[in-house]
């Protein structure tokens, strides 16, 4: 492993104060190591808006040092580059010791607000967990996970971000011979589920704990005050509390049509966010069985199987940290708020999407009543939602029934609706459609038109569609066949694991 870097001197770094608290937990959780260079990097993307959360002025980029920091060929003084280790479950099966094949972490850089935000190079070369790995991502992967993690941070779902991406001409092997790319992701923490799962199954319950406390003192404070009636375990508190928000995350998931693809528990976030973005998809055609993922051949990640396999996962860390919170009762009613939260939660998201800020249970029903409609036609997904909220905001009936081939149906749907709904005032009623339901997702066939310019380092497309992806309700005409429906090409394109 190369491990020829260069220091720069951590004033001149745009980041001038880094942390590292996950580095300080020890050589049980992590290997620190340097990444590995890569020749002749360059900028493929930067998202302004990540770089104005960490408090770095608009210029960040054009500092002599930031490009090679952020492909990996330089490592800044303050900073301790670490690969993490953990465990985890992969389609049901445990698989045992995984860990950053090639993610590593520089360190924590310190927001104007005073929060700590963890950057980690992805593709930043071979570690110790990189198995039969290579350590790369490739251009087109890195392309699609810097697309997606700002694009769902704009739709208000929990996700790890995208501060840039760096490229080089170095050749990399997937199935076919692609380059490299870096993406530089930003979180609280980049903790999963696995982590905790690593030092259950290897006994190492005294780091166990450690991890544990860390997480509830940095994390969770509030579950070492033990509600009114219950046991008083900060452990349990903490299985709750993940719980209740990864519940939130599958609502959010579902109900703007995003498939996540890999969720085993090592792409679990302890924080609830969205996290590593492989083959993930956003509805085109409403199918709520549809598999984004060519490698899951039984559909174990499916649309519809998502909240249930959540359910699944946070029973493996219940397991996990069954050393910690002693009683198994204790842990079934840790996990028991899922059942009813995930539901409320997605009731609350849809009943929106309609126009509803108090939902009821004839909103619930009507929303499944039109789900209902759209998944016997395959109808566009997001398209379905945007042509209603342009309903209400005076467009015809035909804007909306013209998309199903039952236009009676879709009629007799739209008939009850508005009679339902007729109470609520139209601007009350607009303003949380508008809200609610994008006018554009990432589709693939974007992220494939990206991709395809960027290969020949022309970086425009992807520039534009990151501006549109940052404000995905708004109307963006210059860019209005993004909002239409997707091309036919667009149902060929298939997505594995090491999409």
């Amino acid at each position: 492993m190369d491990q020829r870097v260069e220091h720069v001197p951590h004033a001149e770094l745009p980041g001038a104060a880094w942390q590292g608290r996950f580095a300080a937990l020890g050589p049980a959780f992590h290997t620190e190591l340097h990444p590995t260079p890569v020749p002749a990097p360059y900028w493929v993307a930067r998202s302004a808006g990540m770089a104005r959360e960490l408090g770095w002025p608009a210029d960040w980029w054009q500092a002599p040092e930031a490009l090679a920091l952020f492909a990996g060929n330089r490592v800044a003084a303050g900073t301790r580059p670490l690969a993490s280790v953990y465990a985890g479950h992969q389609f049901g099966h445990w698989a045992g010791q995984l860990g950053d094949g090639r993610a590593i972490l520089l360190g924590e850089a310190v927001a104007p607000n005073g929060d700590l935000l963890e950057l980690q190079l992805k593709g930043g070369g071979l570690t110790p967990y990189s198995r039969m790995g290579d350590g790369r991502a490739v251009l087109r992967s890195s392309i699609r996970e810097f697309l997606a993690s700002e694009a769902m941070h704009a739709l208000g779902i929990p996700t790890t971000r995208a501060l840039c991406i760096t490229g080089s001409d170095l050749p990399v092997r997937r199935e076919t011979l692609e380059t490299a790319a870096v993406v530089t992701r930003v979180a609280p923490s980049f903790i999963r589920f696995g982590h905790f799962e690593h030092f259950s199954y290897s006994d190492q319950h005294a780091e166990l704990r450690q991890l544990a406390d860390f997480v509830i003192d940095h994390f969770y404070p509030a579950c070492r005050e033990p509600a009114a009636g219950q046991p008083g375990n900060a452990y349990a508190a903490l299985l709750a509390a993940v719980a209740l928000r990864t519940a939130s995350l599958m609502a959010g998931w579902q109900a703007v049509g995003f498939m996540h693809g890999v969720m085993n528990t090592d792409n679990m976030s302890i924080l609830g966010l969205t996290i590593d973005y492989g083959p993930f998809q956003f509805m085109d055609g409403f199918d709520p069985g549809h598999i984004c993922n060519h490698s899951d051949p039984t559909g174990r990640y499916a649309y519809n199987r998502q909240p249930p396999v959540a359910f699944w996962n946070l029973m493996a860390l219940a397991q996990a940290l069954m050393p910690l919170i002693g009683e198994s009762d204790h842990a079934l009613a840790a996990l028991e708020p899922y059942k009813t939260a995930f539901p409320q939660a997605l009731q609350a998201r849809m009943a929106a999407k309609l126009g509803v800020a108090e939902p009821r249970e004839q909103h619930h029903a009507l929303a499944e009543s039109l789900l209902g409609l759209m998944a016997r036609e395959r109808t566009d997904y997001t398209l379905t939602w945007r042509r209603l909220t342009e309903h209400v905001a005076g467009a015809p009936a035909d804007t909306f029934t013209e998309l199903f081939v039952d236009r009676a149906a879709a009629g007799h749907w739209l008939l009850q609706y508005d009679e339902l709904l007729a109470p609520v005032p139209q601007g009350q009623k607009l303003d949380l459609m508008q809200k609610s339901n994008p006018r554009f997702v990432l589709r693939n066939y974007m992220a494939e038109q990206a991709i395809a310019q960027a290969k020949l380092h022309d970086f425009s497309v992807l520039q534009d569609l990151l501006a549109v992806l940052e404000r995905p309700f708004d109307e963006h005409p210059q860019h209005a066949a993004w909002a239409g429906l997707p091309p036919d090409w667009a149902s060929s394109i298939h997505l594995s694991c090491s999409s």
